[in-house]
């Protein structure tokens, strides 16, 4: 099982206030490693212990600053799993996220695409 995985951020309190306040994640740690580094790291709300936790990595050189918003070349990067997403997607707008591509039916569910604040795309997604 994969425990977390890592997403480029610009900054550690930009980052946090929108994955929590606009997304709706849950602050698992934040831990000052030293003046410029911190260890930060978020969950989906109400994922329970077997979900992937987020890392946020701040960008510590240009070439990583490069790849912001773009760590999968343009693809959807990660996928949001949801037991409502009608509910989910009227939340989404009330907060101002973009949404890439409205509701859809799909062979493994309802999906929606929306692109968080520095551009990665997210698959939201209700299982069948």
């Amino acid at each position: 099982m994969i425990g977390q995985i890592s997403i480029l951020v610009r900054d550690y309190d930009e980052a946090l206030n929108y994955y929590i306040n606009i997304l709706g994640f849950e602050l698992v740690e934040d831990t000052r490693l030293s003046p410029e580094k911190r260890w930060v790291v978020i969950k989906p709300s109400n994922s329970g212990a077997q979900g992937c936790n987020l890392l946020l990595a701040k960008a510590a050189n240009d070439v990583q600053k490069g790849f912001i918003g773009n760590q999968t070349g343009g693809r959807v990067f990660l996928f949001l799993y949801t037991d409502d997403i009608n509910r989910d997607h009227t939340l989404l707008i009330k907060n101002g996220v973009e949404i890439v591509r409205a509701p859809s039916d799909e062979a493994y569910g309802k999906v929606l695409v929306f692109s968080d604040l520095y551009g990665n795309l997210w698959d939201l997604i209700e299982p069948k």
